[in-house]
């Protein structure tokens, strides 16, 4: 098996491991009396699973990020610098225009 594969489903399984911890947090304390809809439901268990798979997509997609960028790439250790890149000179003339000076200040204020 490829080790990004093996990373992916390593990184998914310790999401929804986490997301089953949270879920199992809010059934605990109670949030939002959360415990007491889930155990007076005849649904309440579809709801619990649903909850679960719901923040396990979302956990396991943050702990794959968070793999990915703390991977090292082993390339980037020395400095480079920067290569220095020449300004482009202009090729046309700046070309002035005349502004009418006669005009009333705030003229378009009266209308």
């Amino acid at each position: 098996m490829p080790k990004l594969v093996r990373l992916y489903i390593t990184q998914v399984a310790i999401g929804f491991g986490l997301a089953g911890v949270f879920v199992a947090m809010l059934l605990w304390f109670n949030t939002a009396n959360l415990w007491h809809l889930v155990s007076h439901s005849d649904k309440g268990l579809l709801a619990v699973a649903i909850l679960w798979f719901a923040n396990g997509i979302v956990f396991a997609g943050v702990q794959f990020g968070i793999a990915v960028m703390r991977m090292k790439d082993d390339d980037d250790d020395e400095p480079r610098g920067g290569h220095r890149q020449h300004l482009m000179q202009r090729e046309y003339a700046v070309i002035p225009i005349p502004v009418d000076q006669g005009r009333e200040k705030n003229a378009w204020r009266k209308r």
